[in-house]
């Protein structure tokens, strides 16, 4: 009978001792809190690139729209390079650029003035119709909208969380500063 009385102080002892229950307890949420941290960190890379993308975008136009009434085939080759290393610290190697001049007419109708790509993009056909925003025609009514577009194929750096690759895209919308044609030389 006393291994009975001894068993059941062992068996009571052992309730109330709760030194590992903590471990326990960092071990059961220790996987969850790994793949939020992990996506977190995937996430605010995408923001990061899609943000660093949006500048060099933006900037593309804005410095073709900054042109008087030409531009040189050399010097938007230096702006497409230029605007390549704002992405930095983000590789651009697989960065599609594209600058595109539309001429709107007056009944609406769009026409491809030129067009250029940097870095595997597709130039529009010269003279073919472009899709615009209904608000940029308006605006655009006799006149040229630049448009500059942006594509990046984007891996996450893990792939823990966001499995697989997906493509960033960006376009935006410039009028020429002095208001006429750009002609490309």
């Amino acid at each position: 009978m006393q291994w009975l009385n001894n068993l059941r102080k062992k068996i009571f002892n052992f309730w109330p001792n709760d030194r590992a229950v903590a471990a326990v307890e960092f071990a059961l949420i220790l996987p969850a809190m790994m793949v939020l941290y992990m996506g977190s960190i995937e996430i605010s890379q995408i923001i990061s690139v899609d943000r660093k993308m949006a500048a060099a975008t933006s900037s593309l136009g804005d410095l073709v729209a900054q042109s008087d009434s030409q531009i040189d085939q050399d010097v938007l080759d230096d702006y497409f390079e230029a605007v390549g290393l704002i992405m930095t610290p983000f590789p651009s190697d697989n960065l599609k650029q594209l600058v595109t001049l539309v001429y709107v007419d007056t009944s609406g109708d769009t026409s491809v003035v030129w067009s250029v790509g940097n870095n595997g993009a597709t130039p529009k056909a010269q003279n073919s119709t472009y899709s615009l925003p209904s608000e940029i025609i308006s605006i655009a009514n006799d006149s040229y909208v630049v448009v500059s577009e942006s594509q990046l194929p984007y891996q996450p750096w893990g792939g823990y969380v966001l499995p697989g690759s997906f493509n960033l895209y960006k376009q935006f919308f410039h009028l020429p500063r002095f208001g006429g044609e750009i002609n490309l030389v």
